[in-house]
C-alpha cells in the first residue's frame, strides 16, 4: 500500500534546504510528500509572511516537482494546530490501514517528549527523521525516545500503518528560514537560498523588508 508523508512547518519562507529534505524523503521512500504550512499563530502577529503567502510560496516551489504537493489542512483549522490533531484528521481521511508518516528534523524529534500527547503519535503515523546540521542523531538517541521502533528498511514503512522510525540520510543544508530573512533585512545576497519563483514573489510582495533590486545575487 502506498505511503503518504506529511512534512509540516512554518516555511517562512520555503528554501532549498526544505526542498532537499522533501526530495530526499520522496526518493528514499518512493512516496508522495505533502508539505503542510502552519497556520498563522493566534493572539500574535503572523510570521514574516502570512499563511496565504507562505502557502503560495510553497505552490511556487513545488510546481513541476513530481511527488511533492502542498497540503493546506492546518490553514483550515481555527486556533492553534497540534500535530496530534493533524494526524488524527489525516488518519480519519486516509483510513486506518493506509501507511502514514510524519517527516521531521532531528531537532524536532529529539524534542518529541515536549509535544502534546506525543506518545499517541506513534499510533497514528511513522516518523521519518531527517538529520540536520548541529543536531546529531544516532540509534541510541532514537531508542531513548522510541524504544524498539527504529527501522533501516524504508519498505517496512509500507507494511504497517504507523509506529516505526526511519532515519533519513540526505544532503545537509546549512541555510535556515531565519537566515534567509536576516540576509534580506541586511541587504545581503539571499536569492541562492530559495527557488527562483519564490525569490521573485518575495520581491513582488515586498516580504521580509525586501527592496526591489537589493539582495540579488550578482549574475
Amino acid at each position: 500500500m502506498s505511503l503518504a508523508v506529511f512534512y509540516g512547518g512554518t516555511f517562512d519562507p520555503i528554501h532549498d534546504g526544505h526542498l532537499a529534505v522533501a526530495r530526499a524523503a520522496r526518493d528514499a521512500l518512493a512516496a508522495q510528500v505533502r508539505l503542510m504550512p502552519a497556520a498563522d499563530p493566534p493572539h500574535r502577529a503572523a510570521p514574516g509572511a502570512d499563511a496565504r503567502q507562505r502557502a503560495h510560496m510553497l505552490d511556487l516551489a513545488v510546481a513541476g516537482e513530481a511527488g511533492l504537493v502542498v497540503d493546506r489542512r492546518e490553514l483550515r483549522r481555527e486556533g492553534r494546530s497540534y500535530t496530534v490533531e493533524t494526524l488524527r484528521e489525516a488518519r480519519a481521511e486516509f483510513g486506518p490501514e493506509r501507511p502514514l508518516a510524519l517527516l521531521v528534523g532531528a531537532d524536532s524529534f529529539l524534542d518529541l517528549p515536549k509535544w502534546r500527547e506525543w506518545q499517541a503519535l506513534f499510533g497514528l503515523a511513522h516518523f521519518v527523521v531527517a538529520e540536520r546540521p548541529g543536531s546529531p542523531l544516532d540509534s541510541a538517541r532514537i531508542e531513548a525516545i522510541a524504544p524498539g521502533r527504529e527501522t533501516a528498511d524504508p519498505a517496512s514503512l509500507r507494511q504497517a500503518p504507523a509506529g516505526r522510525v526511519y532515519r533519513l540520510k540526505q544532503p545537509l543544508h546549512a541555510e535556515s528560514a531565519s537566515q534567509v530573512r536576516e540576509f534580506i533585512a541586511a541587504g545581503r545576497p539571499w536569492d541562492e537560498f530559495v527557488p527562483p519563483a519564490v525569490a521573485a514573489y518575495i520581491r513582488e510582495c515586498g516580504l521580509y523588508g525586501v527592496v526591489a533590486g537589493r539582495g540579488a545575487t550578482p549574475a
